[in-house]
């Protein structure tokens, strides 16, 4: 695949997908929203029939129905094999010659390296869950199976939240340490007891997915001072830090000036006793690392990584960047 192909980029994770269709010269003459993508929950049919949605939006936008090179980034890629499975069933819609499938957390990663010819370095993702990549120009990867408690995740809005429930109930009944989040939990959903908060979610009158609303009441009751709360949010920068450290000493760069980008709602909040404990872990460490909280979007990831993999020239890399910032 030389220069000049076109390029559509997808970042598709669990309750978004963006979509952009990007020309030789780097124009972006496309672009879609859709839904979430979750083969795990719907199938893997299903899940890309969602991106399809999205997808011929932003061709028919773009005026055309495929491109030289689709460079998707993908929620539930955690393994090759599921990388590789994803990948055949987009090349069987037939969006482009070529297809190139990776996890989103490269996208972050991409979006926030700012040497557009030599991407190089690692990014922990913190938003439902939590993962984390790394990679060097010469096309080396560092990675984790980032799927849930088995491969030894901890963490994440998802994880934080559970805790935050977990340590709450326990306050109540007198099998825990007092914490303040006994009342700040049921008092977010105008509930008088950790009781009732515990009932309304085991009964489905308050939906189980609007538990990730309890990671913010969370961050709020630790910046309160709650001992707890700050317990938990010290966890979350030490799981991080932990992450990034190893994926930059898979890569030989614990020594080297290497960026560790950060992205996801949970850090891209920029909390700042989170904030604070990473670089200090960083600090000591990984000295050279840089870390910088990535606030572009990912579906730029995604187009920088399809232009790489076409070898477009900086200067369309250049281009789609100034679309996006």
């Amino acid at each position: 695949m030389g220069v000049g192909t076109s390029v559509l980029a997808i970042d598709a994770g669990n309750s978004k997908t963006d979509v952009a269709v990007v020309a030789a010269d780097g124009e972006v003459v496309g672009a879609a929203r859709g839904g979430g993508f979750q083969p795990p929950i719907v199938g893997v049919g299903p899940a890309v029939d969602v991106l399809a949605e999205a997808v011929a939006r932003a061709l028919d936008e773009a005026g055309t129905a495929s491109v030289g090179h689709v460079s998707a980034c993908l929620a539930n890629a955690d393994l090759p094999v599921e990388e590789r499975e994803l990948a055949k069933a987009l090349r069987e819609r037939a969006w482009g010659a070529s297809v190139e499938v990776r996890n989103d957390t490269f996208a972050i990663l991409r979006a926030g390296l700012l040497e557009d010819t030599e991407p190089r370095g690692v990014a922990v993702v913190c938003g439902a869950g939590i993962n984390c990549v790394g990679m060097l120009p010469d096309g080396r990867t560092a990675r984790f199976p980032a799927i849930g408690r088995i491969s030894g995740d901890w963490g994440g809005g998802g994880g934080l939240a559970e805790e935050a429930l977990w340590h709450a109930a326990r306050a109540e009944d007198g099998r825990g340490e007092a914490t303040a989040l006994r009342e700040a939990l049921p008092a977010h959903f105008g509930l008088a007891s950790m009781y009732a908060l515990i009932e309304a979610l085991h009964l489905g009158s308050i939906a189980s997915v609007r538990r990730h609303e309890l990671t913010p009441v969370l961050f709020a009751t630790a910046a309160a001072g709650d001992a707890v709360s700050r317990s938990l949010v010290d966890r979350m920068a030490d799981e991080v830090a932990a992450m990034a450290t190893v994926a930059l000493d898979r890569l030989d760069l614990l020594d080297e000036a290497a960026p560790v980008l950060l992205g996801g709602s949970v850090l891209a909040a920029r909390h700042p006793q989170l904030d604070d404990r990473i670089g200090a872990l960083l600090a000591g460490r990984a000295p050279k690392a840089v870390p910088q909280v990535v606030v572009a979007r990912p579906v730029l990831g995604a187009a920088l990584l399809g232009l790489d993999q076409v070898g477009a020239p900086t200067r369309v890399h250049a281009r789609v960047r100034a679309h996006y910032e």
